[in-house]
């Protein structure tokens, strides 16, 4: 059994695996979903920041929804949202990290009921420049990764200006560095690899092995270099999918100038290659999020404007999932995709 939620560009989108196949609804109407995270610790609870609408929680896996943190956040534009897989508190939540546009960062230690500001984020040097280039006047949270192999440790994207973190669940930062990604769109840890980061960027591809004091930006193979959307094989550190374009207008702005595109490193580490089995042609196609299972090897998912795909074979070949694509869909954008499997 498993559950998928996909945010599009004003819904989001619950799919339930049963015996008979996927049951689809829609949740979240006139809302524009930005980022979807799962509590590891309870199947049934995610949390749906969206822009303008605030944050939402479901406890019966997206069936039904409520808005919290409206009076505790001084913005309701909530670009990301995340659940640390480690740091829990006596209350029986894991704690959730959420950030807004413009960039606050914002930490709750009880499910959402109330918030801290950990105002320090915003006095980073680098804070100075950030900028978002559709709306050059703000910038936003575009995604924060909590660690999974260390307590305390969170990276957060700022879109656009800096990719920075803290090791001390939000209360201080360290700034970013210059030889490291300007535009991360999605960020990743593994279980598996210790002080790995990955990050899928604007400006490229890049990875560290030593929580990011040091970055090396791994591109062969890869020939469209404005990165979006990014997942890593649960079982292989090495093995990891993509979504790319030539440009952020090719990538996000209008279903007929739009072209996309999804590369795969091969599983020992070696150069990306371009896939296309299973997959819509990238023409017409808005870049793409992904997701990978947390507990099946070589299994990931992909969401665009023309459906969600899965692969079983980390990433050579895909299949169409099997639902009714709603036609309104075809011209949105994914924004979020995650998936939540029952033990």
């Amino acid at each position: 059994m498993a559950t998928i939620l996909a945010g599009m560009q004003d819904s989001l989108l619950v799919l339930r695996s049963t015996k008979e196949g996927w049951n689809i609804r829609q949740s979240l109407v006139g809302t524009h979903p930005q980022s979807i995270a799962f509590d590891p610790i309870n199947p049934g609870r995610a949390y749906c920041g969206t822009f303008g609408e605030g944050l939402w929680k479901t406890e019966d896996g997206g069936q039904n929804w409520d808005q919290i943190g409206k009076d505790s956040m001084s913005s309701q534009n909530v670009t990301s949202v995340s659940v640390s897989p480690l740091e829990r508190r006596g209350s029986g939540f894991n704690i959730v990290y959420a950030g807004t546009e413009p960039s606050e960062f914002y930490r709750s230690n009880d499910g959402g009921l109330t918030w801290e500001r950990m105002t320090n984020l915003n006095r980073l040097s680098s804070s100075e420049t950030w900028s978002f280039p559709p709306r050059p006047w703000t910038h936003h949270v575009r995604w924060i990764e909590p660690d999974v192999n260390s307590s305390g440790y969170i990276f957060v994207a700022i879109e656009a200006g800096a990719l920075v973190q803290s090791r001390d669940g939000g209360r201080t930062w360290i700034d970013r560095l210059i030889q490291g990604p300007y535009d991360s769109h999605t960020l990743a840890t593994h279980l598996k690899a210790p002080g790995r980061l990955y990050s899928s960027a604007g400006d490229g591809y890049f990875e560290s092995l030593d929580y990011g004091e040091t970055w090396n930006s791994p591109g062969v193979g890869l020939n469209h270099h404005y990165l979006y959307g990014l997942a890593v094989d649960c079982d292989n550190p090495q093995a990891l999918v993509v979504s790319a374009s030539s440009g952020a207008w090719q990538a996000h702005y209008g279903e007929q100038n739009t072209e996309s595109f999804l590369y795969k490193r091969s599983e020992d580490g070696g150069q990306w290659e371009l896939i296309t089995k299973g997959l819509p042609e990238p023409g017409g196609t808005m870049i793409a999020v992904l997701t990978s299972s947390s507990k099946n090897a070589g299994e990931f998912y992909v969401a665009s404007n023309r459906g969600i795909f899965y692969s079983t074979d980390s990433g050579i070949s895909w299949n169409s999932l099997d639902i009714e694509w709603p036609r309104e869909y075809l011209s949105q954008h994914a924004w979020a995709l995650v998936i939540e499997e029952e033990k």
